[in-house]
């Protein structure tokens, strides 16, 4: 017993922080006494830079050399517990520690520890305060119409941002702490009664297998826990937009927000959530189908108008009009190179005026990409090392791969338009056709969380109802329940009274 009483003591404590925290120049350890007689002692452990020093000092420290000094002895000595939850600590949050590495690991987030005298119980004063960047507009979706904050990286803004949008005590937050060194808070976001309970298992599940250091951005999660880390398909969707998330969770999926990082994930995705905009749900149905179809036109383009220029020009040129195939064989006349290698020298150019110009400060990032691109375009063409229409034709394939708002499935497009490029210059369209192929066979092998990732195209007859929202969007009375892919449980979420109180000729009119 006397072992278990020298536990309390709090140089025992305080030992044990000094050397776990030994040469790190940022702890702060405060020493004090409580009460006329100096009764008790106590200690207050923090991290510098990581607390709100104010707080502590006003509503922690200043109550408890202030309430000391009326306290009778007998209450220091017998009530201290008592004295200091429920008389002195006017802080909103506290808890009570009995494991000092659980001390240990909230001090390394910014909370401040107290620590008494000849008491089991360390006490969690929560005060939290490193310097946080303010909400701004999200730079990667910029959208016309729609809010525009977007996340931090600080977590309970981002929680905070989500709450703000679903007021319903149905929507549940789980915190999480991943990585062995790094500890990252990570937290899990679903609403209870919409959710699809297989995936949030899945989820939860794949979280808890997660076995590494350190965590340090939201991708380090998502190439963990996602299906397929050989496909070049995304299988998670991640953003940066407050409302996208909440929109995702109204539709039963399941969203994961990282500390340190703006980005959250959402869980799980189809191939139509990639091509989605929120600007489709804050327009008229008529515009926001028509963006759509336009994207699906430029996703087309981006993967395989240079492979069909390659094609034809090489094996097919008698599918052209003649005047066409004339005029062809006129520009490509004096061009050193066959079209795959004039192809390939475009293409290789544009994606790395593209990674310079992200590299790039961005006041001059755009610039750059812009004049070079024109320059060395131009340039190419007097040099007779490319033919006018190549040029055309890349610069059609640039402008149709910046259409896609998903930025990680345009980079699975690009990828694919080199391997569509490679087979049009060996067997032409025949080869365009096998790498199609392949391509659809990943695409309808792929799951994401147990869900098909053509869904609802696949399987068009038992999800007919989820079409409305896929390549066109319907109008919104119409879409009246959700996507039955992603949740099978409550799924109506509109009931359209205007025929009632209207009248449905009225409606029409």
């Amino acid at each position: 017993m006397q072992v278990k009483k020298d536990e309390y003591k709090l140089e025992y404590k305080l030992d044990i922080i000094n050397k776990e925290f030994e040469n790190c120049d940022d702890l702060v350890i405060r020493e004090f006494d409580v009460g006329v007689d100096k009764d008790c002692k106590m200690a207050i452990v923090y991290i510098d830079g990581m607390t709100d020093k104010a707080l502590i000092s006003e509503f922690a420290l200043n109550n408890l050399m202030v309430s000391s000094r009326v306290a009778t002895p007998n209450d220091i000595k017998n009530n201290i517990e008592d004295l200091i939850k429920k008389k002195t600590i006017a802080i909103t949050e506290i808890k009570e520690i009995k494991e000092m590495k659980e001390c240990i690991n909230n001090i390394l987030v910014g909370e401040t520890l107290l620590f008494i005298d000849n008491v089991e119980e360390s006490i969690l004063l929560s005060s939290r305060g490193w310097p946080t960047r303010s909400i701004s507009e999200p730079q990667s979706e910029v959208v016309i119409r729609g809010a525009r904050d977007g996340f931090t990286e600080t977590l309970k803004v981002n929680t905070s941002l989500v709450r703000r949008r679903i007021r319903d005590t149905n929507l549940k937050i789980k915190n999480l702490s991943i990585g062995e060194k790094s500890k990252t808070d990570v937290a899990l976001l679903y609403i209870e009664d919409i959710v699809n309970n297989d995936v949030l298992e899945e989820v939860k599940k794949r979280l808890d297998e997660i076995d590494i250091d350190v965590i340090q951005e939201s991708g380090d999660i998502e190439q963990l826990i996602e299906d397929d880390c050989y496909s070049l398909f995304p299988q998670i969707q991640n953003t940066e937009r407050p409302d996208v998330v909440a929109s995702s969770l109204y539709e039963g999926r399941v969203a994961i927000l990282v500390d340190n990082t703006p980005f959250a994930l959402m869980v799980p995705v189809t191939l139509t959530t990639f091509l989605q905009s929120p600007d489709d749900y804050y327009e008229r149905w008529i515009i926001a189908s028509f963006v759509r179809i336009i994207r699906w036109i430029a996703a087309g383009f981006s993967l395989f108008l240079p492979s069909l220029y390659i094609a034809i020009s090489s094996y097919h040129p008698d599918m052209l009009p003649t005047d066409l195939a004339v005029y062809l064989a006129a520009t490509r006349q004096g061009v050193p190179f066959p079209a795959f290698t004039e192809a390939f020298i475009m293409e290789a150019t544009l994606e790395l005026l593209r990674e310079a110009g992200v590299r790039l400060p961005r006041a001059i990032g755009s610039t750059i990409g812009i004049v070079g691109g024109l320059v060395i375009g131009q340039a190419a063409v007097q040099a007779g090392i490319v033919s006018p229409l190549m040029v055309i034709i890349v610069a059609i394939t640039a402008i149709s791969s910046f259409a896609i708002p998903s930025y990680n499935m345009a980079i699975g497009f690009r990828i694919y338009r080199f391997g569509f490029m490679i087979m049009a210059s060996i067997l032409g369209l025949y080869g365009i056709i096998l790498v199609f192929l392949v391509m659809l066979i990943d695409l309808a092998n792929l799951r994401s969380f147990g869900i098909p990732y053509l869904e609802p195209l696949c399987s068009v007859g038992e999800n007919f109802k989820d079409l409305k929202d896929s390549i066109i969007r319907a109008p919104i009375p119409s879409m009246d329940t959700r996507p039955k892919m992603y949740t099978k449980k409550n799924r109506n979420r509109l009931d359209d009274k205007r025929k009632e109180i209207f009248g449905e000729d009225d409606i029409k009119k």
